[in-house]
């Protein structure tokens, strides 16, 4: 009876290990693994606030201008080569009015350098150069797996010395959205030239292996312990980081640089929890903290624009003056 309980118990044990690695490969191919399409993420809708004023003849109007102004523009494509050997290229606005100001934008997951056009039209008209950067794994960029900011973050560096080699840059700010917010986050852990002034994160999470067990939980209705923990094991051999590791939150406890939190009160995909374990987190002098009424996921700036402009130029100019 003894032997008959240990080989159903041994065979139980090699069942249970061979499911979790087949769901470890199976959660890296659909989170991790570069596509052409990502998983309808839970939380990552339209909130009825922003959909409501997208339907308004004013916000046409803006957006109309907007996009007139974007085809308009003259970007150029810049490439960098990574640490590890891979060409990444971005999209260099350079302002007619050029005083040595930049700003660095980060795109979200599955995005691109086409993304952030009001938010780009805004800084060109601060007298901002702006560059966007497609994420490793992302838009014209090389690179077969996405990296959560984590690996982005030694990327983010370079374009900062190519800002300052190529282009004469002496203000340079880091601007993310969602998985951009994370990534500037976790730049900001690193040690930085002078050059860089301010950090400005609208949407961003703690932790890859927090977002991913929060998306887990709402997605498949799964609990995250041991799936994450096997899905971060493939990702370590696959991609070369853990979820564990990939941590905005231990970033931020080593920046010292200006840094402002923006995120909305109804945001799911990324919960408004965050920010303020961010912000907690967070042991720089100078920290904002904004949580906007009304606004889902990185909607902050199409549900509070005016207000998002204002307190946006007050933070960049604060920090060139600290």
């Amino acid at each position: 009876m003894r032997n008959k309980i240990i080989k159903v118990s041994a065979v139980t044990l090699v069942v249970m290990t061979v499911l979790l690695i087949i769901a470890g490969n199976y959660f890296y191919h659909i989170a991790i693994n570069r596509s052409k399409e990502g998983p309808a993420l839970h939380g990552g809708g339209e909130s009825v606030t922003a959909a409501s004023l997208m339907e308004t003849d004013e916000k046409q109007a803006k957006l109309l201008e907007v996009m007139e102004w974007t085809n308009n523009q003259d970007f150029e494509i810049v490439e960098i080569t990574t640490y590890d050997g891979l060409r990444l290229k971005g999209r260099f606005l350079k302002n007619e009015h050029s005083n040595g100001k930049a700003v660095i934008l980060a795109h979200g997951y599955k995005g691109s350098s086409e993304q952030m056009p009001g938010v780009t039209k805004y800084y060109y008209e601060l007298g901002f150069d702006v560059l966007k950067p497609d994420a490793r794994g992302h838009g014209d960029s090389e690179g077969d797996y996405i990296g959560y900011g984590w690996h982005d973050r030694k990327d983010y560096v370079s374009w900062v010395n190519y800002l300052i080699d190529q282009e004469n840059e002496n203000q340079i700010f880091l601007h993310g959205f969602s998985m951009g917010a994370a990534t500037v986050l976790m730049t900001s852990g690193e040690t930085l030239p002078e050059q860089v002034k301010g950090i400005i994160a609208d949407s961003g999470y703690t932790s890859v292996m927090d977002e991913l067990s929060h998306q887990l939980r709402y997605l498949y209705h799964l609990p995250p312990f041991p799936i994450m923990e096997v899905t971060s094991l493939v990702t370590k051999i696959r991609a070369g980081y853990s979820f564990e590791e990939a941590s905005a939150l231990e970033s931020v406890k080593k920046n010292r640089l200006p840094l402002f939190i923006i995120h909305g009160d109804i945001d799911q995909l990324v919960p408004t929890s965050m920010a303020y374990e961010l912000y907690d987190g967070a042991v720089t002098d100078k920290k904002e903290l904004w949580i906007v009424e009304g606004a889902g996921h990185t909607e902050a700036y199409t549900v509070a624009e005016e207000e998002y402009q204002i307190r946006l130029k007050e933070f960049l100019n604060s920090s060139v003056s600290r």
